[in-house]
Protein backbone atom coordinates (compact mmCIF):
# COMPACT_ATOMS: atom_id res chain seq x y z
CA UNK A 1 0.00 0.00 0.00
CA UNK A 2 1.25 3.60 -0.98
CA UNK A 3 1.57 6.26 1.74
CA UNK A 4 1.14 9.77 0.83
CA UNK A 5 3.10 12.49 2.73
CA UNK A 6 1.60 16.06 2.82
CA UNK A 7 5.04 18.30 2.96
CA UNK A 8 4.34 21.39 0.68
CA UNK A 9 2.46 23.82 3.38
CA UNK A 10 4.42 27.32 4.37
CA UNK A 11 4.85 26.07 8.23
CA UNK A 12 4.05 29.42 9.46
CA UNK A 13 3.49 28.84 12.79
CA UNK A 14 6.99 27.49 13.49
CA UNK A 15 8.64 30.41 11.26
CA UNK A 16 11.90 30.12 13.68
CA UNK A 17 12.43 27.14 11.25
CA UNK A 18 10.63 27.25 8.07
CA UNK A 19 11.99 30.18 6.92
CA UNK A 20 15.15 28.40 5.99
CA UNK A 21 13.43 24.81 4.78
CA UNK A 22 10.07 23.66 4.30
CA UNK A 23 8.32 22.10 7.56
CA UNK A 24 8.67 18.54 7.18
CA UNK A 25 12.81 18.97 7.16
CA UNK A 26 12.68 20.56 10.82
CA UNK A 27 15.47 18.16 11.99
CA UNK A 28 14.52 15.67 15.45
CA UNK A 29 17.63 14.35 16.74
CA UNK A 30 19.24 15.57 13.57
CA UNK A 31 17.05 14.07 11.18
CA UNK A 32 14.12 15.50 9.32
CA UNK A 33 11.14 14.85 10.86
CA UNK A 34 9.94 13.47 7.58
CA UNK A 35 12.24 11.02 7.98
CA UNK A 36 10.91 9.95 11.22
CA UNK A 37 6.91 9.81 9.92
CA UNK A 38 9.13 7.33 6.99
CA UNK A 39 10.55 5.20 9.11
CA UNK A 40 7.24 4.68 11.44
CA UNK A 41 5.36 3.47 8.16
CA UNK A 42 8.53 1.33 7.42
CA UNK A 43 8.80 -0.60 10.63
CA UNK A 44 5.25 -1.67 9.16
CA UNK A 45 6.69 -2.61 6.23
CA UNK A 46 5.27 -0.11 4.13
CA UNK A 47 8.13 1.46 1.84
CA UNK A 48 6.57 3.22 -0.96
CA UNK A 49 6.44 6.87 -0.65
CA UNK A 50 4.81 9.66 -2.48
CA UNK A 51 5.84 13.03 -1.17
CA UNK A 52 3.60 15.94 -2.17
CA UNK A 53 6.16 19.22 -2.31
CA UNK A 54 5.59 22.84 -1.93
CA UNK A 55 6.78 25.51 -0.23
CA UNK A 56 10.83 24.70 -0.93
CA UNK A 57 10.54 21.78 -2.11
CA UNK A 58 14.19 21.26 -3.40
CA UNK A 59 15.31 21.09 -0.34
CA UNK A 60 13.67 17.95 0.25
CA UNK A 61 14.45 16.87 -3.45
CA UNK A 62 18.24 17.40 -2.62
CA UNK A 63 18.01 15.53 0.96
CA UNK A 64 16.86 12.11 -1.04
CA UNK A 65 19.04 12.84 -3.68
CA UNK A 66 22.50 13.24 -1.19
CA UNK A 67 20.71 10.56 0.88
CA UNK A 68 24.07 8.08 1.10
CA UNK A 69 25.89 12.15 2.26
CA UNK A 70 23.59 12.85 4.62
CA UNK A 71 23.46 8.80 6.28
CA UNK A 72 27.16 7.83 5.83
CA UNK A 73 30.87 8.27 6.81
CA UNK A 74 33.00 9.26 3.60
CA UNK A 75 36.66 9.70 2.42
CA UNK A 76 37.13 12.11 -0.22
CA UNK A 77 40.55 11.14 -1.68
CA UNK A 78 42.13 14.51 -3.26
CA UNK A 79 45.51 12.73 -4.67
CA UNK A 80 43.72 9.80 -6.24
CA UNK A 81 41.33 12.01 -8.32
CA UNK A 82 38.58 13.24 -6.23
CA UNK A 83 37.82 9.62 -5.13
CA UNK A 84 34.80 9.17 -3.26
CA UNK A 85 34.56 6.37 -0.74
CA UNK A 86 31.15 5.53 1.06
CA UNK A 87 32.08 3.59 4.32
CA UNK A 88 28.34 2.56 5.25
CA UNK A 89 26.14 1.68 2.85
CA UNK A 90 22.77 2.81 4.76
CA UNK A 91 20.00 1.38 2.43
CA UNK A 92 16.08 2.08 3.23
CA UNK A 93 13.86 -0.15 1.32
CA UNK A 94 11.96 2.93 0.07
CA UNK A 95 10.94 3.90 -2.85
CA UNK A 96 10.55 7.30 -3.12
CA UNK A 97 8.54 9.69 -5.48
CA UNK A 98 9.03 13.09 -5.03
CA UNK A 99 5.70 15.47 -6.99
CA UNK A 100 6.23 19.47 -7.48
CA UNK A 101 2.34 19.94 -6.21
CA UNK A 102 2.64 23.95 -6.10
CA UNK A 103 3.91 26.70 -4.11
CA UNK A 104 0.20 27.95 -2.66
CA UNK A 105 -1.53 24.43 -3.25
CA UNK A 106 -4.35 23.68 -0.43
CA UNK A 107 -4.15 19.84 0.90
CA UNK A 108 -7.16 18.92 -1.35
CA UNK A 109 -5.15 19.73 -4.33
CA UNK A 110 -1.94 18.33 -3.38
CA UNK A 111 -3.50 15.26 -3.08
CA UNK A 112 -5.37 15.22 -6.32
CA UNK A 113 -2.36 16.48 -8.06
CA UNK A 114 -0.50 12.80 -7.42
CA UNK A 115 -3.45 10.86 -8.28
CA UNK A 116 -2.38 9.16 -11.30
CA UNK A 117 1.05 8.37 -9.22
CA UNK A 118 -1.38 6.04 -7.31
CA UNK A 119 -3.76 4.77 -9.51
CA UNK A 120 -7.04 2.43 -8.21
CA UNK A 121 -5.77 0.60 -5.46
CA UNK A 122 -6.58 1.76 -1.25
CA UNK A 123 -3.94 4.31 -0.17
CA UNK A 124 -2.46 5.82 3.36
CA UNK A 125 -1.95 9.37 3.80
CA UNK A 126 -0.73 11.64 6.47
CA UNK A 127 0.51 14.97 7.51
CA UNK A 128 4.42 15.85 7.27
CA UNK A 129 4.80 17.33 10.82
CA UNK A 130 3.41 14.62 12.71
CA UNK A 131 4.70 11.46 14.54
CA UNK A 132 2.55 8.54 16.63
CA UNK A 133 2.59 4.91 17.71
CA UNK A 134 -0.49 4.33 16.16
CA UNK A 135 -0.84 0.26 15.18
CA UNK A 136 -1.10 0.45 11.36
CA UNK A 137 -2.31 -3.19 10.86
CA UNK A 138 -5.10 -2.36 13.15
CA UNK A 139 -6.01 0.92 11.50
CA UNK A 140 -6.02 -0.68 8.24
CA UNK A 141 -8.18 -3.66 9.33
CA UNK A 142 -10.27 -1.31 10.87
CA UNK A 143 -10.68 0.19 7.63
CA UNK A 144 -11.69 -2.94 6.02
CA UNK A 145 -14.02 -3.75 8.48
CA UNK A 146 -15.91 -0.99 8.72
CA UNK A 147 -16.34 -0.58 4.61
CA UNK A 148 -15.88 3.29 4.39
CA UNK A 149 -14.19 5.45 1.91
CA UNK A 150 -11.93 6.61 4.53
CA UNK A 151 -10.46 6.26 7.84
CA UNK A 152 -8.81 8.63 9.40
CA UNK A 153 -7.39 8.55 12.84
CA UNK A 154 -8.67 10.27 16.19
CA UNK A 155 -6.80 11.07 19.06
CA UNK A 156 -7.45 13.32 22.12
CA UNK A 157 -5.12 16.32 22.56
CA UNK A 158 -5.18 18.95 24.74
CA UNK A 159 -8.08 20.64 22.26
CA UNK A 160 -6.56 23.31 20.07
CA UNK A 161 -7.46 21.35 16.76
CA UNK A 162 -10.44 20.55 15.45
CA UNK A 163 -13.05 18.34 16.50
CA UNK A 164 -14.73 15.13 15.32
CA UNK A 165 -18.39 13.55 16.69
CA UNK A 166 -17.92 9.71 16.45
CA UNK A 167 -21.07 7.49 16.66
CA UNK A 168 -21.29 4.27 18.04
CA UNK A 169 -20.39 2.32 14.54
CA UNK A 170 -17.24 4.42 14.20
CA UNK A 171 -18.99 7.21 11.75
CA UNK A 172 -17.96 10.69 11.92
CA UNK A 173 -20.76 12.53 12.22
CA UNK A 174 -19.38 15.68 11.99
CA UNK A 175 -16.18 17.69 11.17
CA UNK A 176 -15.25 21.08 12.38
CA UNK A 177 -12.23 21.87 11.86
CA UNK A 178 -9.93 23.90 14.23
CA UNK A 179 -13.08 24.50 16.81
CA UNK A 180 -12.07 25.73 20.53
CA UNK A 181 -13.15 23.10 22.18
CA UNK A 182 -11.71 20.77 25.21
CA UNK A 183 -11.61 17.07 25.02
CA UNK A 184 -12.92 16.32 21.50
CA UNK A 185 -11.74 13.86 19.49
CA UNK A 186 -9.30 15.62 16.18
CA UNK A 187 -8.18 14.21 13.19
CA UNK A 188 -4.48 12.98 13.75
CA UNK A 189 -3.80 11.86 9.83
CA UNK A 190 -2.29 8.10 9.35
CA UNK A 191 -5.66 8.07 7.37
CA UNK A 192 -6.65 4.88 4.85
CA UNK A 193 -8.36 5.96 1.77
CA UNK A 194 -10.27 3.96 -1.05
CA UNK A 195 -9.45 5.52 -4.54
CA UNK A 196 -13.28 6.81 -5.10
CA UNK A 197 -12.28 9.68 -2.53
CA UNK A 198 -10.59 11.58 -5.16
CA UNK A 199 -14.12 12.31 -6.94
CA UNK A 200 -14.42 14.66 -3.71
CA UNK A 201 -11.58 16.38 -4.84
CA UNK A 202 -10.67 19.18 -7.16
CA UNK A 203 -7.04 20.25 -8.41
CA UNK A 204 -7.87 23.65 -8.16
CA UNK A 205 -5.32 25.26 -5.28
CA UNK A 206 -8.37 26.35 -3.09
CA UNK A 207 -9.24 22.96 -2.64
CA UNK A 208 -8.65 22.53 1.19
CA UNK A 209 -8.99 18.17 2.19
CA UNK A 210 -10.44 19.21 5.97
CA UNK A 211 -13.19 21.40 4.78
CA UNK A 212 -15.75 20.56 1.75
CA UNK A 213 -14.17 17.53 0.64
CA UNK A 214 -14.58 15.65 4.51
CA UNK A 215 -17.43 17.41 5.11
CA UNK A 216 -19.51 15.95 1.90
CA UNK A 217 -17.52 12.72 2.83
CA UNK A 218 -19.01 12.83 6.39
CA UNK A 219 -22.22 13.55 5.15
CA UNK A 220 -22.26 10.67 2.58
CA UNK A 221 -21.58 8.41 5.50
CA UNK A 222 -18.02 7.37 4.39
CA UNK A 223 -15.67 9.46 6.91
CA UNK A 224 -15.04 6.48 9.64
CA UNK A 225 -12.79 6.55 12.63
CA UNK A 226 -9.86 4.83 14.28
CA UNK A 227 -9.81 5.77 18.00
CA UNK A 228 -6.37 6.21 18.78
CA UNK A 229 -5.20 6.47 22.75
CA UNK A 230 -1.68 6.41 22.86
CA UNK A 231 1.30 9.14 21.52
CA UNK A 232 0.57 10.94 18.96
CA UNK A 233 2.41 14.80 18.82
CA UNK A 234 1.78 17.09 15.79
CA UNK A 235 5.31 19.58 15.46
CA UNK A 236 3.02 22.88 15.14
CA UNK A 237 5.57 25.35 17.08
CA UNK A 238 8.91 25.47 18.27
CA UNK A 239 7.72 24.12 21.83
CA UNK A 240 6.89 21.20 20.11
CA UNK A 241 10.10 21.09 18.27
CA UNK A 242 11.34 20.80 21.71
CA UNK A 243 9.05 18.43 22.90
CA UNK A 244 9.87 15.96 20.50
CA UNK A 245 13.65 16.51 20.68
CA UNK A 246 13.63 15.57 24.56
CA UNK A 247 11.74 12.68 23.54
CA UNK A 248 14.34 11.83 20.94
CA UNK A 249 17.68 12.36 23.72
CA UNK A 250 15.43 10.13 25.69
CA UNK A 251 15.98 7.09 23.95
CA UNK A 252 12.07 5.98 24.42
CA UNK A 253 11.05 6.87 20.97
CA UNK A 254 7.22 5.36 20.67
CA UNK A 255 6.92 5.74 17.08
CA UNK A 256 9.80 3.92 15.86
CA UNK A 257 9.49 0.19 16.10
Amino acid sequence: MKVVILAGGLGTRISEESHLRPKPMIEIGGKPILWHIMKMYSGYGFNEFIICLGYKGYVVKEYFANYYLHMSDITYDFKNGNEMTIHQNVAEPWKVTLVDTGLNAQTGARLKKVQKYIGEEAFMMTYGDGVSDVDLEALIEHHKNCKKLLTLTAVQPEGRFGVLDINDNYEVESFREKAKEDGGWINAGFMVLEPEVFEYLSDDDECIFEQIPLRNISQNKQLNAYKHSGFWKCMDTLRDKNNLEAIWESGNVPWIK
